[in-house]
């Protein structure tokens, strides 16, 4: 999925699946373009990670690489 389109997914702009809605917010989450657009997309990336719909960066590092996000940032 290109950037552009995980945005417009997010905005119900394009018509998607659940599985594709929730991929979307995962992509914005992992290249940090949830936190870099309008503060809606941030907040709403959030509230979906608060409610485990989708990973938090960290988890998802700290799953692929058995280290944490801190340690390898550090």
């Amino acid at each position: 999925m290109k950037p552009v389109d995980a945005v417009m997914i997010a905005e119900g702009a394009i018509p998607s699946t659940q599985e594709e809605l929730i991929q979307a917010w995962q992509m914005l989450v992992d290249t940090g373009m949830a936190w870099q657009l309008q503060g809606w997309f941030g907040r709403t990336a959030m509230n979906l990670i608060e409610e485990g719909i989708i990973q938090s960066p960290e988890e998802d590092y700290r799953e692929t690489d058995g280290t944490t996000y801190e340690e390898a940032n550090n």
